[in-house]
């Protein structure tokens, strides 16, 4: 059973990162830029003469791996565990190269009930090697096996205040992503190895037809169509992105990002357009 102090207390301390341009690069390539190499506002992502780095990245830098896993005393079920959201705040942009150190720590662990599951947030703080803060990642995970956890000692977190809902009706924007067969084949090499978004087998033994796509790069797909249809795909113009993971997407299908726009503020949701299935809801970006 989950045990709440030892969730609560884990922290990663520091971890470096050292990353090269082509590190950048192939981030941005797993998130489908440079499908057309003659766009040069793509090209400035995937090719190392005045490289950029998408914003999105810092949530696979500095990783502090698969600790859920492998601190066996905290006690998850992490085969019953769904990453469920994802937020990211920056304060900074990120440089295409170079070292950036990451703090991450749990901030809430809330108990749902038996049989309801828990939620668990993670929050990761990634600065320069001189400790300029440059953003912060937050993680929420669903951990599907680990409710009742508190019926013995009554200890769990209040609940997050709920996100604002997507806005009802057409939206005002349209994008469509299309992703490659291989989409999730190339991701995979910006640092999660998980079986399930290579191997078949391992696919259909969890209960997908086939490979899906990680969730981080549906939400990196997102968060590069959203510079593109509302910041000219300026890296510098993201303050702020969040999103709830609702549904998988299988490499190959296309994401089609809906969205609305008020001022600097951009409601979203992307659904996979060949089935009809909202893959992320809740979406919220600020830009500058």
């Amino acid at each position: 059973m989950l045990d709440y102090q030892k969730a609560r207390d884990w922290q990663s301390g520091e971890v470096r990162h050292d990353y090269a341009p082509r590190d950048t690069m192939l981030y941005a390539l797993g998130l489908g830029l440079g499908a057309d190499p003659l766009d040069e506002r793509q090209l400035r992502f995937v090719y190392e003469k005045e490289l950029a780095a998408l914003p999105t990245m810092a949530a696979v830098l500095a990783s502090p791996g698969f600790w859920m896993r492998e601190r066996r005393e905290i006690g998850i079920d992490f085969m019953k565990l769904v990453h469920g959201e994802q937020a990211l705040r920056l304060h900074a942009p990120l440089p295409p190269s170079g070292t950036v150190l990451g703090r991450t720590r749990v901030t809430r662990v809330v108990d749902k009930g038996e049989g309801k599951g828990a939620v668990l947030h993670v929050e990761k703080e990634l600065a320069d090697a001189e400790g300029q803060a440059l953003a912060i990642v937050e993680s929420v995970y669903f951990l599907r096996g680990d409710g009742g956890f508190s019926q013995a000692d009554g200890r769990s977190d209040e609940a997050a205040a709920p996100a604002p809902a997507t806005p009802e009706g057409a939206p005002e924007h349209v994008l469509d992503l299309p992703t490659r067969p291989d989409q999730a084949l190339l991701y995979r090499l910006s640092g999660d190895l998980n079986p399930l978004h290579a191997e078949p087998a391992f696919a259909a033994k969890v209960g997908f037809a086939k490979p899906i796509l990680h969730g981080l790069a549906t939400w990196g797909i997102a968060g590069r169509g959203l510079l593109e249809a509302h910041a000219g795909l300026d890296p510098a113009r993201l303050v702020a992105m969040r999103a709830r993971l609702s549904a998988p997407v299988y490499p190959g299908e296309t994401i089609r990002l809906e969205s609305w726009r008020n001022g600097n503020e951009v409601a979203f949701r992307a659904r996979a357009l060949e089935r009809d299935v909202l893959v992320l809801t809740h979406g919220r970006a600020e830009l500058r």
